[in-house]
């Protein structure tokens, strides 16, 4: 396999399949992880060509002995991974702190914050035996900026922030890249899976206005993936032109 091989997490829908995509078609060999076995499986035989090879892995990326088994799985060539794209994140619910779901605080805090290390102190480890790799982490707006009612999830992306810092120090001696891209507003499953399949209200988030799109940020992914061998992108923030910060979208009456 002389083809670099990347490992998307939460590939499924949104960024992570539209990241698989872009990556397909410039002869990436790709693993897709996700916990949909038929949509995994769906996108295989969408991706896969004679210049394309695809790995599925269905897993709950929350579950620490279930990633272990799918990551082990992988025959040697297949553990060679010259990238890492943590996409696999939610945000569940738009509550006040004193009013807001525990399961939906459990949900974003093992899928954004345990899930993204769970892969990643595996995969690091089979760069570091190859003293090279690029590990680029899926963060947001909110990793940057706070807003009201989104608390545990502002703070599940300042801590992939605070993390991919950290990584990026400590992996830099191995010759491995660390970055993170972190979108705005974006129109994917994100606010659907967020209201729990509302999707009159998920709708609202994006009226009067032109959102990002998956594909925006996978052309933006792209773009980092393919920088030289010295050049790191430690990160960037994408923003649809009408929106000025997290909380000011100015929308079209």
């Amino acid at each position: 396999m002389k083809q670099k091989i990347a490992l998307i997490t939460g590939a499924t829908a949104g960024i992570g399949f539209e990241t698989a995509k872009i990556l397909s078609e410039n002869h990436f060999n790709i693993i897709l992880t996700g916990r949909r076995q038929d949509r995994l499986e769906k996108i295989r035989q969408e991706l896969e060509n004679e210049n394309c090879q695809v790995q599925t892995l269905c897993f709950d990326i929350r579950l620490k002995p279930d990633v272990d088994r799918a990551l082990a799985s992988l025959s040697n060539d297949w553990k060679k991974v010259d990238i890492l794209i943590n996409n696999a994140g939610l945000a569940a619910g738009l509550d006040p702190v004193n009013q807001a779901n525990v399961d939906d605080w459990e949900a974003m805090i093992d899928t954004n914050i345990k899930g993204l290390l769970y892969v990643t102190r595996e995969v690091s480890n089979w760069m570091i035996a190859r003293q090279q790799g690029h590990i680029l982490n899926i963060s947001s707006i909110a990793g940057v900026q706070t807003y009201p009612n989104g608390s545990v999830y502002c703070a599940t992306k300042h801590a992939v922030n605070a993390i991919s810092k950290a990584m990026r120090v400590e992996l830099a001696p191995h010759n491995i890249k660390v970055g993170t891209i972190s979108p705005g507003a974006i129109e994917t499953e994100f606010s659907l899976v967020r209201f729990k399949g509302d999707e009159e209200q998920a709708a609202k988030v994006y009226e009067g206005f032109t959102p990002l799109s998956a594909r925006d940020i996978a052309e933006s992914i792209y773009f980092v993936l393919s920088r030289p061998a010295h050049v790191n992108i430690d990160d960037l923030l994408i923003m649809p032109t009408a929106q000025a910060s997290a909380r000011d979208i100015f929308r079209k009456s």
